[in-house]
C-alpha cells in the first residue's frame, strides 16, 4: 500500500475516533444538565371548606336563647375566653371594638360575639357586666358545660383549666386559643385572625367583603 494511503486512512481513523468521543462528552453534558434541572412542580390545590363552625345553642347576656341561625346574615367576628381572663380576652374584645369603630356605618353589619368557655363562673349576669367595657354591639354566650363542650368542639377551640390559686377553688386560670374567627352571613368560617392582629388588618379584610 502506498505511503500516502496509509496516511489517508490513519487520519480518517483519528477523525472517526474524535468524532464519536465528541458526541459522547456531547450527550453525557446534555445529560447532566437535563437532570440538573429542578423536577415540574404540580399546582396543588386544597379541596373543600375547613371544618370550622356549625350549629349550636346558647344562652346570650340578656338571658334569651341564640343559635348559629340568630347571627345569619351578618358578619360575625367571634372569640372564645372568659371574663376572668387577665390579657388575651380583653386585649382581643378592645380589638374587636375598634373595629367596629373603625367600620363607622358599615358596623351594623358585622356582630361581635364572645363565647365563654367558663360556663361555672360565666353566667348571663357575668357576662352583661364584663361587656360593659367594651362596644355596644357585643353578644356574650354562655350555656351548660356540655353545650359549650358542643360548641368548642364545633369551632375547634382548646381550653383547660389551669391549677388554682391558693385555695380558693373559684380562683383559677384558663389556658384557651387565642384565634379569632369571622364567619360569613352564611354562617360559614371565611377566615381567622392571630392573637394581636390590629384593628386596621381586620377592618381592611372586612371592607373587602362588605
Amino acid at each position: 500500500m502506498p505511503l500516502r494511503s496509509v496516511y489517508f486512512y490513519l487520519l480518517l481513523a483519528i477523525i472517526i475516533v474524535g468524532v464519536g468521543f465528541g458526541l459522547k462528552l456531547f450527550n453525557k453534558e446534555r445529560n447532566l444538565s437535563q437532570s440538573s434541572k429542578p423536577p415540574m412542580l404540580v399546582k396543588s390545590y386544597s379541596t373543600g371548606d375547613p371544618k370550622i363552625g356549625g350549629p349550636f345553642t346558647l344562652v346570650n347576656q340578656n338571658g334569651d336563647t341564640v343559635s348559629n341561625v340568630t347571627y345569619l346574615g351578618k358578619y360575625v367576628l367571634i372569640f372564645f375566653g372568659y371574663t376572668f381572663c387577665p390579657d388575651i380576652c380583653p386585649t382581643t374584645l378592645n380589638t374587636f371594638s375598634n373595629v367596629l369603630d373603625l367600620l363607622g356605618d358599615e358596623a351594623a353589619r358585622v356582630k361581635p360575639v364572645f363565647v365563654t368557655v367558663d360556663p361555672a363562673r360565666d353566667t348571663p349576669e357575668a357576662l352583661k357586666l364584663y361587656l360593659m367595657h367594651f362596644h355596644k354591639n357585643f353578644d356574650g354566650l354562655t350555656g351548660s358545660t356540655k353545650q359549650i363542650e358542643q360548641i368548642k368542639e364545633t369551632f375547634r377551640i382548646f381550653a383547660g383549666k389551669l391549677k388554682e390559686v391558693d385555695t380558693d377553688p373559684k380562683d383559677y386560670l384558663i389556658n384557651h386559643s387565642s384565634i379569632s374567627y369571622l364567619l360569613g352571613p352564611d354562617g360559614k368560617f371565611i377566615t381567622f385572625f392571630r392573637f394581636g392582629a390590629d384593628a386596621e388588618v381586620i377592618v381592611t379584610k372586612l371592607k373587602t367583603l362588605l
